[in-house]
């Protein structure tokens, strides 16, 4: 008689990340959808409680859901491709039984972020496009009837190639959130079950992707710091990315940090979510070790 494989040893398929980010952007969409509006004032700069509160006016509760399907396209891209791409890479150098030494996580994370936030690029311009959408007078809105219409309209308005625009700050930032996250929790996980103390439920899996989500959010905001000093300066005013952080560095390195608590609000969430429903997928459909080759 074949004896039942452990929830805990079973191996996770190559789409279950995808499946479970976008699980994820389904819970936390309202707070992406509220960062965009809150990066691309203008003229005021009110909270978050504030422009939450004017979006439920304007469109109701279901003003926090627009662009929604772009969202749920981006994941099914971006997060699919990086999660893909590191899972696969992960049993290919560890089918000898053989633990992943933490830099080769951190270099096949790289790799799998940058070619996630490419493959994503289109979809995240569609997502923006659509949050911001109300924002704009209603003779300017593109108003998209669905994420693949956006996508559509964008190449046959604006050609392929405007598709991608941003592809090059999407794909490092990609990197940088894709280590924290998925090359972080992966060695934080082997290190705390190695303790004895731990065992694979979702005490330890909210505890990883919860450290996970804070170092994501660190090494991403210098980046994200940059880059929207660079979007909300005056024309000449920074020549490039190098001249903006020197200037942001004259105050210091925590100049780089700013508006830290808002930025693990929107990632934190997502990270803890994602994972969390990674490892039950995993645990309840994921393939038995011995049947792999």
């Amino acid at each position: 008689m074949t004896t039942p494989v452990k929830k805990s040893d079973r191996i996770g398929r190559w789409y279950f990340g995808g499946l479970a980010s976008a699980g994820a952007a389904c819970c936390t969409h309202p707070l992406d959808l509220l960062k965009v509006h809150l990066q691309t004032q203008q003229k005021e700069n009110i909270g978050l409680i504030r422009m939450g509160v004017r979006v439920v006016k304007g469109d109701g509760i279901l003003g926090l859901y627009n662009g929604l399907s772009a969202s749920i396209l981006r994941q099914l891209t971006y997060s699919m491709t990086r999660f893909a791409m590191y899972e696969t890479a992960k049993k290919h150098l560890t089918a000898d039984g053989s633990a992943m030494p933490f830099y080769q996580k951190v270099l096949v994370a790289g790799v799998s972020g940058a070619t996630g936030g490419f493959v994503g690029t289109p979809p995240d311009m569609v997502n923006v496009r659509m949050q911001n959408d109300i924002k704009l007078p209603k003779e300017q809105r593109r108003n998209y009837k669905h994420a693949i219409d956006g996508l559509y309209r964008v190449i046959k308005e604006e050609g392929p190639i405007k598709s991608f625009n941003g592809a090059s700050m999407a794909s490092s930032r990609a990197v940088l959130v894709t280590i924290g996250q998925l090359a972080c929790y992966d060695q934080i996980k082997s290190l705390m079950m190695k303790t004895g103390v731990f065992e694979d439920n979702i005490v330890l899996h909210l505890t990883c992707s919860t450290m996970a989500g804070t170092i994501a959010t660190l090494m991403t905001m210098p980046l994200d710091v940059m880059k929207t000093r660079m979007m909300n300066a005056a024309p000449g005013q920074y020549s490039s990315l190098m001249h903006c952080a020197m200037d942001i560095a004259k105050n210091g390195p925590m100049g780089f940090f700013k508006g830290f608590l808002p930025a693990f609000v929107r990632l934190g969430p997502h990270t803890v979510l994602t994972f969390i429903f990674f490892e039950q997928i995993r645990q309840n459909f994921g393939d038995d070790p011995q049947s792999q080759d």
